[in-house]
């Protein structure tokens, strides 16, 4: 008993034609006449009772039919689960980003995503680079989103998305604001806002400026970005921080935004557990995130690599 029989049976029964059933199968007339005998032959009884041209269904038919029908319905309900599957409905997605990604270009990604894949579920969490890579080497986020100032953290699949240099942020009315870019020597004896002592941003930035016998007073420290673009914006110093915290944080402060030289490299990455099996619902996603990098960050132009 195939699939043919069975199927050639069913549209039989639904026509009460075998030369409408042939229409619909597109095949010919005896071609469904002959399936349906030799469904009879397997099943051992008539299905239909002949009068000449006329077709019947026999009792026994009528009965077989019930469970053909049945049959069909779990079929349906199984395109019904692959479907499901395909459109990751009732998935879930935990993604983890320092703060100011999280609120910008990882909002409009997933933004982005649930327009194609609405039945999926995605949560984002939020926190510095070091919780980040705990969170995502733990378990706890399917995939991490950060920027790497040096090595790739250990233990951790890392995939660069696009590389950068970071930028020099000052108040809108420093005395330096009105030059194209800004040298490290400009730096020197500047009141500074800085990451925290033994931070990876804090220790690229200390090593460049030390290199080139550049020695700002540090003001205050903060290990978000957000936080040292306010605080360079009330006046209080400047800083160097990574150019998508500086360039988000300008649209909503008054903040002058210039390449600095000698120039500090950075990454933006993506995170994956060492050694995973990458679902199908992981690598969506990460194509999303890096159509909004392509549409999204072309206004980076004089601090990308």
């Amino acid at each position: 008993m195939s699939l043919k029989h069975i199927e050639a049976f069913r549209i039989v029964m639904q026509t009460g034609s075998m030369t409408e059933a042939a229409r619909r199968l597109h095949t010919s007339q005896p071609q469904v006449s002959r399936l349906v005998s030799q469904l009879e032959a397997i099943v051992g009884f008539a299905l239909f009772e002949r009068f000449g041209t006329r077709l019947q269904p026999s009792i026994d038919g009528k009965r077989f039919f019930q469970d053909v029908e049945k049959a069909f319905a779990g079929l349906q309900g199984l395109e019904g689960a692959a479907a499901n599957i395909r459109s990751f409905g009732g998935d879930r997605l935990a993604v983890a980003a320092m703060p100011r990604i999280a609120g910008g270009m990882l909002s409009r990604a997933v933004a982005q995503f649930k327009g194609d894949y609405p039945e999926a579920l995605i949560t984002i969490h939020s926190g510095a680079a070091a919780t980040i890579n705990t969170w995502v080497s733990s378990g706890l986020c399917e995939l991490g989103l950060a920027i790497l100032y040096g090595d790739d953290p250990p233990g951790m699949d890392v995939a660069t998305l696009l590389n950068m240099d970071c930028a020099c942020v000052l108040p809108r009315n420093h005395r330096l604001a009105g030059k194209k870019q800004i040298q490290a020597a400009d730096l020197d004896d500047e009141p500074f806002v800085s990451f925290p002592v033994g931070s990876s941003p804090r220790e690229r930035i200390d090593r460049m400026l030390q290199a080139q016998g550049v020695k700002p007073r540090t003001v205050l420290e903060s290990d978000l970005g957000a936080s040292v673009c306010s605080l360079v914006a009330a006046g209080l110093g400047v800083s160097v921080i990574n150019p998508l915290a500086a360039l988000e944080e300008q649209r909503n402060l008054d903040l002058v935004v210039l390449p600095l030289r000698p120039a500090i490299s950075v990454r933006l990455a993506i995170l994956l557990p060492p050694d995973g099996q990458r679902s199908r619902l992981v690598a969506a996603f990460t194509d999303h995130v890096k159509r909004v990098i392509a549409s999204d960050l072309q206004h980076i132009g004089p601090f990308r690599r």
